[in-house]
């Protein structure tokens, strides 16, 4: 399935739950209340974290409703962050071999990790579909890292490598927003980049949740970036030297995850600070960039200047 928040701009801006079927989406709530049955969940995040016998009612609740003609287009729709609330948005940090050849040539990285690695983007930076992003007016190098992002499903703490897909319940795009010239400096203060990836909306998430049945393999997805029209990048989640599973154990060991929580699994190569015309590629007002799992959905971000 394919979970979403969402608002009618066209009649007001409550946020409703939905169940995205092709074109179509079928508000939960609302086609429970026609068809006088009971209401699976009433968020994404109810939905992702009750099992599979909420995925199973809700299943069965999208079928009677296209049949009673319960849908609508998603056309004019704007979708939320999918999951606004989680405890934590963790993200992995240096999970693929050529970005850290990226970081390294350019003084982001001082020290190759022999584990994994991570930070925390803030819940406050979140943004949706189409949203606008803010470039700040006296940063000159912001750049773009789509990513695989999963969803955890029930409490994770002390998980086994074994065991730790038993806790994932879904997976979505997300993109870790840059500001590269912070970065470096943060880097170079010995400090977290912190600063340069938690400015106002530098958390793109979305458009949607889609449950781990929708692929046979998260670790054999193609992400690719484009701004204006135009291909930035393209990678597999295979290159990933850490999958979930390894960083589920390795952080769970002492952080405790709980459900809805987002785990982002790191940028891919390609990124325009990685690029010898990095210059020309990095994000400016006016710019309209959409990251993608390659025939399963598209995040769209537009870059614009402070008000």
């Amino acid at each position: 399935m394919r979970l979403a928040s969402f608002v009618d701009p066209s009649l007001n801006r409550e946020t409703r739950f939905g169940i995205v079927r092709g074109d179509n989406i079928v508000d939960v709530v609302a086609a429970a209340n026609a068809l006088h049955r009971a209401v699976p969940a009433t968020t994404v995040k109810v939905a992702v974290t009750s099992g599979a016998q909420t995925f199973a009612a809700l299943e069965e609740l999208a079928v009677l409703a296209e049949r009673a003609r319960l849908h609508r287009p998603v056309a004019g729709l704007r979708f939320l962050p999918p999951i606004p609330d989680p405890s934590k948005f963790f993200c992995v940090g240096k999970n693929n071999r050529k970005h850290r050849e990226e970081l390294a040539a350019n003084k982001m990285l001082t020290e190759i990790p022999n584990e994994p690695t991570g930070f925390i983007k803030l819940i406050s930076t979140m943004s949706g579909d189409g949203d606008d992003v803010v470039k700040p007016s006296d940063i000159t190098t912001l750049d773009y890292e789509p990513e695989l992002c999963y969803v955890v499903g029930k409490r994770a703490h002390g998980v086994k490598k074994a065991d730790a897909m038993d806790y994932i319940s879904g997976f979505t795009l997300t993109n870790d927003v840059s500001a590269r010239e912070i970065q470096k400096r943060e880097v170079a203060s010995g400090s977290r980049f912190w600063t340069a990836k938690n400015m106002p909306g530098f958390a793109p998430v979305g458009p949607f949740i889609l449950t781990m049945d929708e692929v046979a393999d998260t670790d054999n997805l193609w992400v690719t970036c484009d701004v204006n029209g135009k291909r930035r990048l393209r990678s597999n989640t295979c290159d990933y030297l850490y999958k979930i599973a390894d960083v589920l154990e390795h952080f769970s060991r002492y952080v405790v995850f709980e459900p809805g929580d987002l785990i982002a699994m790191g940028a891919p190569s390609g990124v325009a600070v990685g690029q010898p015309n990095a210059e020309e590629l990095y994000l400016q007002p006016g710019d309209d960039m959409v990251i993608s799992f390659e025939g399963l959905m598209s995040l769209r971000t537009r870059i614009v200047a402070p008000g």
